[in-house]
């Protein structure tokens, strides 16, 4: 299934930096959080982002400035990403994010536009649980991901809604899965599946490069889907390491 992984959005999209304020008696926590976005069966999906804020373990809610405006997610894979928020966090302890959209939220398919309806997210915003602790002094980041597939909904007539699918990915304990196919051009979307049958995909861009963010450690399997009528290819046995950029080189199809 192709995914849209706002990396949210996807991107990835960029890194928040939520630089804390110096005190004499208080810690600083710097934090980032990026979106970025795998293509889905869309030429775009556009969000309308208005507002991000953070919950932290008290209960105490921190309003960001943020960069408001449309961002489509489909510009943002394949590990590009963009800054979207910036804020000062005084709390160790990180239990949610918040992301608040407008209403022009829109996603065009065939070359035509049609309106995103989020009901929800109009009355209390995209909420995920994160569940962190962060280290005084050390950058930690996060990367919304998400879901096309999932996240946008045909109801008919013409009409979608925006039902948002998104993980978090912790970039501190992760890793990456990257390759290129053969022959450069090929319409494909690779999908790994974990040990424990998780599976995660992204498209193969037009260079013929793919990558894979946000894999927890562990033992992999990845097979390439192109168009037809070429035939799937498969790896086994790929081994993600926390904090590295696992290299499985070219696939022949």
């Amino acid at each position: 299934m192709k995914k849209i992984n706002v990396a949210l959005f996807i991107a990835m999209l960029g890194f928040f930096m939520f630089s804390c304020k110096k005190e004499t008696t208080k810690s600083t926590y710097p934090y980032a959080i990026s979106m970025t976005d795998v293509p889905g069966p869309y030429s775009a999906v556009n969000i309308d982002l208005q507002g991000v804020e953070i919950t932290g373990g008290g209960g105490k809610t921190v309003v960001l400035n943020v960069h408001s405006g449309i961002y489509n997610l489909l510009n943002f894979s394949n590990g590009i990403d963009t800054l979207i928020a910036t804020g000062t966090l005084e709390d160790a302890s990180v239990e949610q994010i918040r992301l608040i959209l407008g209403t022009n939220n829109t996603v065009v398919v065939n070359n035509v536009t049609y309106p995103l309806s989020t009901p929800s997210a109009d009355q209390s915003g995209l909420k995920l649980q994160v569940h962190q602790t962060l280290s005084a002094g050390i950058l930690y980041s996060v990367l919304l991901d998400f879901d096309a597939n999932k996240s946008i909904v045909e109801t008919g007539n013409g009409t979608y809604k925006l039902k948002p699918v998104i993980r978090t990915i912790e970039a501190p304990i992760s890793g990456t899965i990257k390759g290129k196919i053969t022959p450069v051009g090929t319409l494909a979307v690779v999908t790994v599946t974990s040990a424990t049958n998780i599976t995660y995909s992204t498209n193969v861009t037009t260079t013929g490069d793919f990558k894979i963010l946000g894999l927890p450690a562990g033992i992999y399997s990845l097979t390439v889907t192109p168009a037809l009528p070429l035939a799937p290819a498969t790896k086994t046995n790929i081994t993600v390491t926390t904090g590295v950029n696992t290299d499985i080189g070219t696939i022949i199809l």
